[in-house]
């Protein structure tokens, strides 16, 4: 339920500063702007690591717990009920229960897809909800490599109806360049787990590879597909994705200029980011930054130019996990506090909604 008070403003001025101390050529010139007239509201509190969100037909939610291996259903602010656990959820570390998501076709066969590690591989399920409980799990996507770190795990269907699921190189930085293996790629599959036939390599789930660990999806209004990925020591990444694309890991990480590797369209410093979900909305992408404790907004101009990278909600609610659009227009962010790496608050985890308007001053 939601405690009193945690519908919350914060009338401050606006604060701007250099995010980046010493920038190199590389560097995406970035700024923090700590909330002018921002209200946001608390949509559910008390979870465990919430993970995957995705949206029913009826604008209701299903959030995924990581650790718990639970699906619940938030069918209004602060109203939450466990409709089933995932079978087969082995968490360790950052791995167990990860993303979520509704069929396209909801209304006619109410599946529901879930990206999760089991006891020796990450692996896609479809299950199906009735209304009211989780039932007839099966496997259509098996096999990608799993470890305590680097899982992937975030599963979206994009405009041309394909289900994408994206891995993580499971601690291993060679399976990246690896095609014949699963991990570190971005996937690309039908909804009954079958390989599309205009897939890069049409024996192939793979639509690109050379990543370390994606855990972002999202389309922008011309239909392009962008990737959030952590870094290893040096540069986070935003990167625009091509099918058969390398994006360089292990070789490079960050911006290289290395001739047949994609080099992303934004990076920040490690310690700014750590870049988890991704959504589109309001003429913007929002990465939710877990080690950077705040809200990425890139804005994307009417010619589809990127422009300078602002961080909302400054160490304001913590390590932040998800991000998604709404149905309503609203941006919903997770919490990830209560993951072994957080400071949890009062309430954590949480799911925070806020008009994305209200952040860009539209």
């Amino acid at each position: 339920m939601i405690g009193p008070g945690r519908r919350h403003a914060w009338w401050v001025a606006a604060v701007v500063v250099a995010l980046i101390a010493g920038c190199s050529p590389g560097d995406s010139s970035s700024r923090e702007v700590q909330s002018t007239a921002v209200s946001t509201q608390d949509i559910a509190t008390g979870l465990t690591v919430p993970w995957g969100v995705t949206f029913l037909p009826d604008g209701t939610a299903l959030i995924a717990e990581r650790d718990t291996g639970a699906v619940k259903h938030l069918t209004a602010p602060g109203q939450l009920r466990e409709i089933g656990n995932v079978t087969g959820v082995v968490p360790r570390g950052e791995a167990g229960l990860l993303g979520l998501a509704v069929s396209p076709d909801f209304a006619q066969d109410q599946t529901v897809f879930a990206y999760f590690t089991a006891d020796a591989d990450n692996r896609v399920v479809a299950t199906r909800f009735d209304g009211n409980t989780l039932t007839d799990q099966r496997p259509i996507l098996t096999g990608i490599p799993a470890a305590r770190i680097h899982d992937g795990g975030r599963i979206v269907f994009g405009p041309d109806g394909k289900l994408y699921v994206t891995t993580g190189d499971a601690g291993n930085s060679g399976l990246a360049q690896d095609k014949s293996s699963l991990g570190g790629k971005i996937l690309r599959i039908d909804p009954d787990g079958s390989i599309p036939v205009d897939n890069p390599d049409p024996a192939s789930p793979v639509w690109s590879y050379g990543h370390r660990n994606v855990q972002g999806l999202a389309w922008d209004a011309q239909g392009r597909m962008w990737a959030t990925e952590y870094g290893a020591n040096t540069w986070d990444e935003v990167n625009l994705i091509e099918p058969d694309g390398n994006y360089g890991w292990p070789e490079a990480e960050g911006r290289a200029g290395i001739p047949g590797l994609i080099d992303p369209q934004v990076q920040w410093g490690t310690g700014e980011a750590s870049p988890s979900g991704l959504a589109y909305a309001a003429g913007s992408l929002w990465v939710a930054a877990l080690r950077g404790e705040r809200l990425w907004q890139v804005p994307i101009s009417a010619d589809g130019a990127l422009g300078e990278p602002v961080g909302h909600f400054v160490e304001q609610y913590g390590r932040l996990r998800t991000v998604v659009a709404a149905p309503d227009g609203a941006l919903w962010f997770t919490t990830s506090n209560r993951d072994g790496r957080g400071d949890p608050q009062e309430g954590d985890d949480r799911i925070v909604s806020v008009q994305p308007d209200a952040l860009t001053g539209g």
